[in-house]
């Protein structure tokens, strides 16, 4: 998923029993009960019996909402994952971000085509990153060339984890480290996912309103649609009220590591800090697709797309706008929306284009060995393609 690009698909490290926090229990299917008979269920399970702890998904279609759970909320308990918890969204943050960043565009205090050194002068430039040449477009779409902090500050394993969860970075200490590295490639040539990208566009928010990117987000985005349940957070992003644990597998066949607690070093940013809920998110998603966040114009640069390369675990056709993914469905059309990941937890929200019909998949334990990993995320893409175009009929 986006947040780990760049990481080892194996972490080496051994664990001990010193670390208590380790369960020896993994994700079993046995301890749930039989799948139903209807499809979005029994894609449910199927995420269940491929490893994960607990899987909860929320669809709103034009005949109502339908909520599906599998697995447990807390391995070696019967305890069922919430239907309507709160789920720590990861990358998802990066849409609020980027609108955010449109409607300063609509209002005309900033351009699309600014340069990133306009409004952060300095920043941006050693080992050949130059600030001069890179635009808020380019944050925006993952077209800037620029390195990925998380490679610098992921956890090399359980230890590591431990040890380093609560350790914090300024936004300009993630981007001194990702000025550490060579740019990947010249500005605009390509796409390529980075977290930095968006540190940055953090960082432009409040160059330019004078207030952090969470406080532009409650005032713009949050307070007007009644987001209740979503937060910004300045500072620790404790997961509030009902929620399922998240566990990380490090190594392959390895003990599953509560990783509940925010990873400090990569769960306070703009690029993914956020807390919030599937309705919320429903709301969110909707409000964007229909225009009620954006002004036309800003919406049409939000949703042109650059071909996204072929990923293991990415749905086949995918494409990048500005904070925002489209993926074909099998039965034509696309859906829109952004997932998020991090330490023992995948977010997926998904809407069609005219906000008729919204999903979000959440997946809570996330496994040391890429091979399985690859298929709890194709597990996971084709539960969403099947419930969109289920809904169709």
């Amino acid at each position: 998923m986006e947040r780990h690009r760049r990481r080892p698909a194996r972490l080496v490290l051994t664990l001990t029993a010193a670390l208590t926090v380790l369960l020896t229990a993994s994700p079993a299917p046995a301890a749930t009960a039989p799948a139903r008979s209807d499809r979005l269920q029994r894609d449910t399970d199927a995420l269940r019996d491929a490893g994960v702890s607990g899987v909860a998904v929320r669809l709103r279609t034009p005949a109502g909402v339908r909520t599906a759970t599998s697995g447990t909320a807390v391995l070696g308990t019967d305890r069922p994952v919430p239907r309507a918890g709160s789920l720590r969204i990861g990358s998802t943050t990066k849409s609020f971000v980027a609108t955010v960043v449109l409607q300063l565009v609509g209002e005309g205090r900033l351009s699309l085509d600014d340069t990133v050194d306009s409004w952060l002068p300095g920043t941006v430039s050693g080992n050949g990153n130059d600030g001069r040449a890179i635009t808020v477009r380019n944050l925006l779409g993952h077209t800037s060339g620029l390195a990925n902090y998380v490679a610098d500050v992921a956890p090399g394993g359980a230890r590591d984890y431990l040890a380093n969860r609560d350790r914090t970075y300024s936004p300009e200490q993630l981007v001194a480290l990702a000025m550490g590295h060579r740019p990947d490639f010249r500005p605009g040539a390509r796409y390529a996912y980075s977290n930095t990208n968006y540190v940055l566009a953090g960082m432009v928010i409040r160059a330019v309103t004078g207030h952090t990117w969470q406080q532009e987000v409650r005032t713009r985005i949050l307070r007007p649609l009644g987001l209740r349940h979503t937060t910004a957070p300045e500072g620790r992003p404790r997961v509030p009220g009902p929620h399922a644990t998240e566990y990380q597998q490090f190594t392959p066949d390895g003990p599953y590591v509560d990783t509940t607690a925010p990873y400090l070093p990569f769960d306070t940013g703009a690029d993914g800090a956020m807390i919030s809920t599937a309705a919320d998110l429903d709301r969110f998603f909707t409000a964007l697709s229909t225009g009620r966040l954006l002004a036309p114009a800003q919406l049409a640069e939000m949703r042109r797309t650059v071909r996204v390369p072929a990923e293991p675990g990415t749905p086949e056709g995918r494409s990048a706008g500005l904070g925002l993914f489209r993926t074909p469905l099998s039965c034509g059309g696309f859906y829109e929306g952004h997932d998020g990941s991090g330490i023992g937890y995948v977010v997926a929200p998904a809407a069609t284009a005219d906000g008729r019909t919204a999903l979000t998949v959440s997946l809570h334990s996330r496994p040391g060995e890429q091979h399985l990993a690859e298929r709890q995320l194709a597990a996971m893409n084709t539960l969403v393609d099947h419930a969109l175009c289920d809904a169709r009929r």
